[in-house]
């Protein structure tokens, strides 16, 4: 393996386990830090890969090539939360800094595990309860109604490993595998929100302002940044809990609470919160245009803990659309016509194959006017998926 180049001066390497494109994100800001970066991409062609020089290919399930990797390292990240608990704890054995640390990322990997730490912190969150059988479903079900939410408690995201059912039966296929699933009452929500976090070894921490999440079948397809008209309790209340979790879970790096707002017959506001993501999260990637520091940037110096940058906005409203694929795998035509139909349009794309569906980039528009920059974020997205075509 091919050691990474260092930057004069003593400045650290930083090495990132899976070469994806929140991997690929960091290098912009890595170089305006004077950090190197080195990717365990999964492929020569990995969307990080295509931009980091030092990207050896190995898999984050393989111990020797994980350790070979990290040996070259100051610090240890990660693209992902899929690396095993076993690998790390082996990482952290051989002495490699590891940020976050398995005991934090644990909760991220296992959503059963999450509901349990976050009951005992008080934190509110849906009535829950892990079953194995169709008796603890139908119980559960009987108890707060139908329809639930059921969840395979590891390896879920977009909407993956999560399903909607009406009854025991809708559940057979599931329940006949005889593995643990984490079952929830269905929430009836006013939207959903995010809070984005970063939080360094040394105890600093610093919240960008809670942004809107629209979901399209279970995809992240909008953000706006703040959100509109968010009561200023809950954006305390929300706020303080989001850095309460951080603390006592000891994240370290950037990290993203999801949450449920809820609305009362009197208009009154509360929450309860989803899903934990310890890495930078789609929820964040308006930062890269529309806040003074990016998640990308933040990330990297929480790790390396460095001071943290500064998180305010740059403008009033920011909208992030998320870029899928369409039946188009040629984008250099559409990206060339938004950036001369829209030249305030921030456009950053993935090094991904197109394929329908698939998160390919996302666009990001800053101003003043909230229903411009959504119909102009809208329109860029649709473009490039090709369901419009001026």
């Amino acid at each position: 393996m091919t050691s990474p180049q260092r930057a004069p001066g003593g400045f650290p390497v930083v090495g990132i386990i899976g070469g994806g494109q929140l991997a690929r994100m960091c290098q912009p800001p890595a170089v305006n830090l004077s950090i190197t970066l080195s990717v365990l991409a999964e492929s020569a062609d990995a969307a990080a890969a295509q931009v980091i020089p030092s990207a050896p290919v190995g898999s984050h399930l393989d111990l020797d090539a994980v350790l070979s990797f990290a040996r070259e390292c100051d610090v240890v990240t990660f693209d992902h939360e899929h690396v095993p608990q076993e690998i790390l704890h082996a990482l952290v054995d051989a002495g490699v800094q590891v940020h976050p640390k398995p005991e934090a990322l644990i909760y991220a990997q296992d959503k059963l595990a999450m509901r349990r730490r976050l009951t005992e912190l008080g934190v509110p969150c849906p009535a829950w309860a892990r079953i194995t059988d169709r008796a603890g479903l139908a119980a559960f079900g009987d108890e707060h109604g139908w329809p639930v939410v059921l969840k395979t408690p590891r390896g879920g995201y977009d909407g993956k490993g999560v399903r909607i059912v009406a009854s025991a039966d809708d559940a057979q296929d599931w329940l006949a595998r005889g593995e643990e699933l984490l079952v929830e009452e269905a929430v009836s929500f006013a939207r959903e929100l995010a809070v984005l976090v970063a939080r360094s070894p040394s105890g600093q921490a610093a919240v960008w302002p809670i942004v809107h999440t629209v979901q399209t079948d279970g995809i992240c397809t909008e953000v706006l940044a703040p959100a509109p008209e968010l009561d200023a309790g809950l954006q305390a209340g929300v706020t303080h809990a989001a850095l309460r979790i951080a603390g006592e879970l000891d994240v370290t790096g950037v990290f993203a609470v999801e949450l449920f707002e809820i609305t009362d017959d009197v208009g009154g506001s509360s929450y309860v919160v989803n899903e934990l993501a310890m890495r930078p999260h789609n929820s964040g990637h308006w930062t890269m245009d529309g806040s003074v520091t990016s998640q990308f940037e933040q990330h990297l110096r929480a790790v390396l803990d460095l001071p943290l940058g500064d998180v305010r906005p740059r403008d009033r409203w920011t909208v992030m659309g998320n870029v899928l694929g369409g039946d188009y795998p040629q984008l250099y035509s559409a990206y060339r016509h938004l950036l001369a139909r829209d030249p305030g349009l921030k456009v950053h794309l993935y090094g991904k194959q197109v394929r329908p569906g698939r998160k390919i980039g996302h666009v990001n528009v800053c101003g003043t006017d909230l229903a411009d920059l959504r119909m102009r974020a809208r329109h860029a997205a649709d473009f490039f998926e090709g369901t419009v075509t001026e």
